[in-house]
């Protein structure tokens, strides 16, 4: 990832034990419901939202108890205006600082006060599209219409959302209401003129839903879905089970059963599975292989949330840095604890460890199947991360031998040598890789072009550096600053 782009959203991985203690103060809040004892149940669901962010449940949950709490009065507290300013301030930083899961935190407390809060849940909307949970984006959107049902930027955001969705009919509808509130709105007209919105607002009974006087149907497809993925997960789960019971020793089985699970997230289910296979089929190696697969997924995703906060870290410090009394740690109120230079420390070290896990099982299963080179050429290509350039040359050169991926192991291999200043290596190597190149694959063929051009002109054949240089200028004309070296190279040729 270039270290200037955007950091991508990630909802947080639960544990086994924080699934456990979600699921737990789910049902006492449900038992708390139905005791009368709302403030405690509301206490409870907030715990499940923030252990497990995107449960459609526990969020519809939580919103129906918000209401009640307040006899779906559609201003919840008196005082809201008084305790809500300071919530909503950290929903504002958390979103300019794109901190979603604290947005949907401080949300929350807000909408405790006021569940109807037009703001913020426009704001929680944006959190959760941006999480990748459109589900529970247009949900919170749905929510706000039972008090704005002919609000614009509503009904515009909302209709945005439904057009991501593929749900069009929908979104037309939502358009025509806000070119009713803004006759000359020029997207909501263009969006608006090819459809039969009149049509589509009565097959899709949303005309008391623009009134506010129906829930929108779009919960109950949302809500039928999310059951209908489960059942389904259930059943394949059922089948796979009864098979292993059937034939215990059958390791595919196992390992049908661990992918099933790794789908869905249940990292302690498929690793449990694959553990209890170990006994019945003799060690099976597939087994073995698969689990030391799964004991690095927590290392990829703590990298990839160390990387995370590493980025936000410095965009906070960047953004604080003409503030006179800015603290260095970030964020604050988030519960970050590691300054940018521990967060630099800790994300080499898990890149570290991972590379070095990872070198470990591709020489597992290079030695196991020498049959399959391709092990060879991943196993190179680690060892080359890591430094280990003269045990990369090996592998590579044994991967060489399989024609399909010979291009790649020799562009490798020019790599290799270059790291070793061998420079006479390294260009047989780029050679042979740009003659023998499939002819799609253009990047690689820039790269080839890069590295011959600037391995020429470092042993002094600027001539060849030249042609080489325009070669791939005529390709990408920006590639890697080569308009540039083409200049310079000149420059230097005609000088001498």
């Amino acid at each position: 990832m270039p270290p200037n782009s955007p950091t991508p959203a990630r909802l947080p991985i639960l544990t086994a034990e924080q699934r456990r203690i979600a699921q737990e103060s789910f049902q006492r809040a449900q038992d708390a419901l139905t005791s009368g004892h709302t403030d405690y149940a509301i206490e409870l669901l907030l715990t499940c939202c923030r252990l497990d962010p995107g449960n459609f449940l526990y969020r519809q949950t939580l919103r129906k108890a918000q209401k009640e709490k307040y006899g779906n009065n559609l201003r919840g507290s008196r005082f809201a205006f008084l305790t809500t300013p300071r919530w909503k301030a950290r929903v504002k930083a958390a979103k300019r600082a794109r901190d979603y899961l604290k947005v949907l935190e401080y949300g929350e407390q807000v909408l405790c006060r006021n569940p109807w809060d037009l703001g913020t849940q426009l704001d929680m909307a944006e959190a959760f599209d941006a999480l990748g949970l459109s589900d529970l984006a247009v949900f919170t959107l749905d929510q706000a219409r039972q008090k704005y049902p002919k609000d614009a930027t509503l009904n515009r955001t909302l209709a945005r959302l439904f057009e991501k969705r593929g749900d069009f009919q929908k979104a037309i509808v939502l358009w025509q209401l806000v070119k009713e509130v803004h006759p000359t709105d020029v997207e909501a007209a263009h969006k608006a003129k090819d459809l039969a919105a009149r049509d589509t607002i009565q097959r899709g009974q949303y005309e008391q839903v623009a009134g506010g006087s129906k829930e929108s149907p779009v919960l109950s497809r949302i809500e039928a879905r999310a059951q209908e993925k489960q059942d389904r997960l259930s059943r394949e789960i059922e089948a796979l089970l009864k098979r292993i019971e059937a034939d215990p020793t059958e390791p595919a089985l196992y390992l049908q059963l661990a992918q099933l699970y790794k789908q869905h997230q249940q990292w302690e289910r498929a690793k449990a599975v694959l553990e209890q296979g170990l006994g019945p089929t003799g060690q099976a190696f597939a087994l073995r292989l698969e689990l030391l697969e799964l004991e690095l997924e927590p290392l990829r995703r703590n990298l990839d949330l160390a990387e995370s906060r590493l980025q936000r870290a410095l965009q906070h410090r960047s953004s604080a840095a003409s503030a006179t009394n800015a603290d260095p740690r970030y964020p604050p109120d988030s519960g970050e604890q590691l300054s940018v230079t521990e967060l630099e420390q800790l994300r080499d070290q898990l890149r570290a460890e991972l590379n070095r896990r990872e070198i470990e099982l591709l020489r597992l299963k290079a030695e196991r199947y020498p049959e399959q080179v391709s092990h060879r050429l991943e196993l190179g290509e680690r060892l080359l991360q890591a430094g280990q350039v003269e045990a990369a040359i090996i592998e590579l050169q044994q991967a060489r031998r399989d024609e399909k991926i010979r291009w790649k192991a020799a562009l490798l291999l020019g790599h290799a040598f270059r790291q070793r200043n061998n420079w006479r290596l390294a260009q047989r190597n780029y050679e042979e890789a740009l003659q023998i190149l499939p002819p799609h694959e253009e990047e690689a063929r820039k790269e080839i072009l890069y590295q011959l051009a600037r391995g020429s002109a470092a042993a002094g054949d600027l001539q060849r550096a030249l042609d080489l240089g325009h070669e791939l200028a005529n390709l990408d004309f920006a590639y890697k600053g080569i308009n540039r070296l083409i200049d310079e190279w000149n420059e230097r040729l005609q000088s001498a």
